[in-house]
């Protein structure tokens, strides 16, 4: 270890492998993946810099416009210490140089702001007597924190009364930020909480911002981070509202040579409202490389995000295709592949998928997402439950709901009338489970005759005159084939309709196997194999309408 490491870690130990995350909301970053981050942008810089090193320039600077540990500010520093050691030979000398003149940080709140300072200068106060920076006259040196507020608009006017007085008073309700989106409900708080207004995001002006914050004549060649990744919309989990996408369209927009994010990698083929942010970013020829995670936990052990997590490299003066690797137990696999990011609607993320969708693709036949409905098939909500018996009612229909089956009056269902009378194939909406690795992606398929219907906890996947077209369709929903193209787009336990997108709807004149399937569409004995290690079998027979319709496998 070099006597700059040394000297460094004897002021601040390091903690940040092992310290616990804030929330799901604000996960911090190990220093491996930092690491890892920090040796993609090193090469990407040397090869648009005649094999320059990045560590070594001491008119570099970089921002994490993000910070919470200052896990990738003191790494940053640390290769940096080395790297200058034959340009300012005096430790101390190259050490303030580094932390006054190259590296920024904007904290998301006052307790990361210490923490971040803490990291970086080892010392929670950047002028305190234990700082390693001497030049700084300000606490907060270049690592800075201020309050901010939420900016409410909309809503509607009420005229409650007090209950006491009886004085009627105007105020609104329902109001959300105009910057994030935060409701007025959940986040106007008194001056001992954090608002979770991040600065980063609430402005207008983001280079005007950053300028009133570290000089006007302040421009970034690099900016590095981890953005939160969520904010209460009166949800939780994969129902909360991203905002990642938010702060990553704000920081390009200060135009740094390079940039490297981690965020969740469920922009890739899902996620709410992250739409126009995955069509403008698989559109974005500047992204050069993309490092998937797709494992549960391997990325930030211990934080559940559904779908697992990448980091990718924007290169400013880039201009082709990206290059992707797939990481799984601590090991990149696969060779990397440089590929188009928009060939499709939605980023195909395993590199090995791409030409079997190719091959399914090119024979350009219409899509399971026109038969499949939309959610509340017949209008009924999760909550709705029937009665244990068909005793009493004029017109009986048996319910397929959350986990039970009951009877409900078919003048209560309100839509889809029609299909109450045909054979229906089923399949559940919510679908996985909680393992670190998802294998079965759909559950199996449950065959529900005529005078049925069912809740939203279900999709009617397709809707038939005959059983035997049914049972048909149900068998080619459970092939590892179908499974394995739903796959592609499901990024987290939600399958609604988009997910079947990539499935041929096939003619039902026969029963498809997956070695039928496999022949169809010329696929590769590797490419079998592939899809085989990626989706389990379906084991047992097919669900019918007497069996239990809360099995999801």
């Amino acid at each position: 270890m070099s006597k700059a490491h040394l000297v460094l870690q004897s002021h601040n130990p390091d903690v940040l492998t092992c310290i616990a995350n804030l929330s799901n909301d604000e996960v911090f970053t190990p220093p491996e993946m930092a690491n890892r981050m920090l040796d993609m942008l090193a090469t990407a810089w040397s090869e648009a810099h005649g094999g320059a090193d990045l560590w070594a320039d001491p008119t570099a600077t970089f921002l994490d416009p993000f910070t919470k540990s200052g896990v990738f500010l003191r790494e940053i520093v640390r290769r940096l210490t080395d790297g200058l050691d034959p340009t300012i030979p005096d430790l101390n000398e190259r050490v303030d140089h580094i932390l006054t003149r190259q590296v920024y940080g904007i904290a998301i709140t006052e307790l990361t702001g210490y923490l971040a300072r803490r990291s970086v200068y080892c010392s929670r106060y950047a002028n305190g007597p234990h700082s390693v920076a001497k030049s700084f006259t300000t606490e907060d040196g270049n690592i800075w924190f201020q309050r901010t507020e939420h900016t409410w608009g909309g809503g509607k006017r009420e005229s409650p009364r007090d209950p006491l007085s009886g004085d009627e008073k105007s105020v609104d309700t329902t109001r959300k930020c105009i910057y994030c989106g935060a409701n007025e409900k959940d986040y106007e708080r008194g001056a001992e909480l954090e608002t979770h207004a991040y600065a980063l995001i609430h402005t207008n002006d983001v280079k005007a911002r950053t300028a009133e914050l570290f000089g006007e004549d302040m421009q970034f060649d690099v900016i590095i981070g981890n953005p939160p990744y969520q904010l209460s919309d009166g949800g939780h989990g994969s129902s909360a509202a991203p905002i990642y996408q938010m702060f990553v369209e704000k920081a390009l927009e200060l135009d740094p040579r390079f940039a490297v994010f981690v965020t969740p990698s469920r922009w890739f083929a899902g996620g709410k409202g992250l739409d126009e942010y995955r069509r403008k970013m698989l559109g974005d020829r500047r992204i050069q490389s993309i490092v998937d995670y797709p494992k549960l936990y391997e990325a930030f052990p211990g934080v559940k995000i559904r779908g697992g997590v990448s980091y990718f490299l924007w290169d400013r003066d880039h201009d082709g295709p990206c290059t992707i690797q797939t990481m799984w137990d601590g090991q990149l696999i696969g060779e990397p592949v440089a590929r188009d990011l928009d060939t499709y609607d939605v980023l195909v993320r395993r590199n090995e998928a791409v030409p079997i969708l190719d091959k399914v693709h090119a024979k350009c036949e219409p899509t399971l997402d026109a038969r499949v409905s939309s959610q509340k098939p017949f209008g009924l909500r999760t909550f709705v439950h029937g009665q244990e018996t068909r005793l009493g009612l004029k017109d009986p229909v048996q319910l397929f709901g959350s986990r039970k089956v009951t009877w409900i009056d078919r003048s209560d269902i309100p839509v889809n009338d029609g299909w109450i009378d045909e054979w229906k194939v089923l399949m559940t909406r919510v679908q996985g489970t909680s393992a670190a690795v998802e294998t079965k992606f759909l559950s199996k398929p449950i065959i529900a005759g005529p005078g049925t219907a069912c809740t939203e906890s279900y999709l009617v996947a397709g809707h038939f005159g005959s059983e035997t077209e049914a049972k048909r369709y149900a068998l080619y929903l459970r092939t590892r084939f179908v499974r394995f193209l739903v796959s592609l787009r499901k990024s987290t336990q939600d399958a609604p309709r988009n997910v079947y997108a990539f499935v041929p709807d096939v003619s039902l004149d026969r029963e498809w196997s997956d070695a039928s399937l496999y022949k169809r569409y010329g696929l590769t004995q590797d490419e079998i194999a592939f899809i085989e290690s990626q989706v389990a079998a379906h084991d047992g027979d097919l669900f019918d309408a007497d069996h239990d319709a809360g099995d999801d496998d």
